[in-house]
């Protein structure tokens, strides 16, 4: 299923590999998240950021606070795939992602995640720094 693209996307490379898979050679179902997970990491760093120094300098971490996938198509051994993301809402401490995997233009997997900015040391939501927010603004 072909979905429509943002011109706010981002996306990376990922080849699967075969601890990526299950005895069948498709992807295990919980691999998709560890996709997502890089993208969202990538995704930060090309903003400037990373989470470790969001945390070190900044006092805050984005955590996850809910997940809703669909499996569509299965990835399989030695796939190249895109897994991407678009902002689909920014809230005052929250931001809503659509993210997906796809090889070539298939759509294999879609799916919304939810990150929470968090205070580490009271692990409590708190807002998005006005700084970071701006940026997040302009891919919203």
């Amino acid at each position: 299923m072909e979905q429509a693209r943002t011109t706010h996307a981002f996306s990376i490379p990922v080849r699967v590999y075969y601890e990526d898979t299950d005895a069948g050679g498709v992807v295990y179902y919980a691999n998709y998240l560890k996709f997502f997970e890089r993208c969202r990491s990538d995704w930060m760093r090309a903003l400037g950021y990373d989470q470790s120094q969001l945390a070190r300098e900044h006092g805050i971490v984005f955590v996850v606070g809910g997940v809703s996938l669909q499996y569509l198509k299965p990835a399989r051994l030695d796939d190249l795939l895109s897994v991407g993301l678009e902002v689909e809402k920014l809230g005052r401490a929250q931001v809503v992602l659509r993210q997906y995997v796809r090889r070539d233009a298939t759509d294999l997997a879609v799916g919304s995640v939810q990150i929470v900015c968090v205070d580490p040391l009271k692990m409590k939501s708190t807002a998005i720094p006005a700084w970071l927010r701006q940026q997040l603004e302009s891919l919203a």
